[in-house]
C-alpha cells in the first residue's frame, strides 16, 4: 500500500513502513529479534478474505507499547526460555481500517471490526496488538481457536466452563492463561472477546495523549 508524501515541491510514493517510521513508530521485532511476526492481513487467508498490507512485514507500535511488549517477551522467557511471542497485527492506519470495515460491511462480521466512522480502535493508535505464542520450532501454541476466530469460543470470560464442556482443552486454557500472564505483567490489558487482543491503554487515554494514525 503506497502512500503519497509531499517533500517540499516533490511528491513521492512512500511505503507504509516509511510513513510509520517518519511518525516515530518502531518495528518491535527489530528492537528484539526474538519476537516473531506473521502479519495475518498481509495475505488473504484472514477473516476479511482480503490482503490489507502488501508492503509491510514488520510489526510497528508506538514506542510506549513497543517497550511494554519487550517486557512481555522477557517475562515469557523467564518462564519458558524456548518460547517466543508472535505478533499477528499491530499498528493499523485508518486507511487500512476503512478497507477492513468495507470488506465486511453488510455481513455478520461487521460486529467484529471497529467502525472507522466512530474513531476506530487502539490498533489505529499503534497501542494494541494481536498476539500469540510459538514454541521452539515456531509452531503456535494451541489456544482453542485460531487468531481472529469469530465466535464465543475466543472469549476469555467463560474459559473454565468451555473446558468443562469440551469446547477448549485444559492445555489450551493454560496456554491462554500464560499469554495473559506475560502480557498483563508488562502492562497490557486483555479484551474479553478475543484471547489474542491486548490494549496498552484505554480508548479514552489514547484519544487524550496519543495521535490517531489517520492516513
Amino acid at each position: 500500500m503506497a502512500l503519497f508524501v509531499c517533500m517540499g515541491t516533490h511528491i513521492y510514493a512512500a511505503s507504509l513502513s516509511e510513513v510509520l517510521e517518519a511518525r516515530g513508530f518502531v518495528a518491535v521485532n527489530r528492537m528484539d529479534t526474538t519476537i516473531k511476526v506473521r502479519l495475518m492481513y498481509a495475505a488473504p487467508d484472514n477473516f476479511t478474505e482480503v490482503t490489507l498490507y502488501d508492503d509491510i512485514r514488520d510489526a510497528y507500535l508506538h514506542p510506549d507499547a513497543a517497550k511494554a511488549l519487550l517486557k512481555a517477551q522477557e517475562e515469557l522467557h523467564k518462564l519458558f526460555p524456548s518460547y517466543n511471542l508472535l505478533v499477528k497485527d499491530a499498528a493499523r492506519p485508518m486507511s487500512v481500517q476503512r478497507r477492513m470495515f468495507s470488506a465486511v460491511q453488510g455481513t455478520p462480521k461487521t460486529n467484529y471490526v471497529a467502525n472507522p466512522s466512530k474513531g476506530g480502535g487502539l490498533h489505529n493508535y499503534g497501542l494494541a496488538v494481536d498476539i500469540t505464542i510459538v514454541d521452539e520450532n515456531g509452531n503456535e501454541l494451541a489456544m482453542g481457536t485460531p487468531v481472529d476466530h469469530l465466535g464465543s469460543e475466543a472469549n476469555i470470560d467463560k474459559e473454565e466452563r468451555m473446558v468443562r464442556n469440551g469446547v477448549i482443552s485444559e492445555t489450551e486454557h493454560q496456554n491462554r492463561l500464560l499469554l495473559r500472564r506475560v502480557m498483563t505483567a508488562a502492562g497490557f490489558k486483555p479484551l474479553r472477546t478475543e484471547w489474542w487482543h491486548f490494549n496498552f491503554v484505554s480508548k479514552r487515554q489514547a484519544q487524550a495523549a496519543y495521535k490517531l494514525l489517520d492516513f
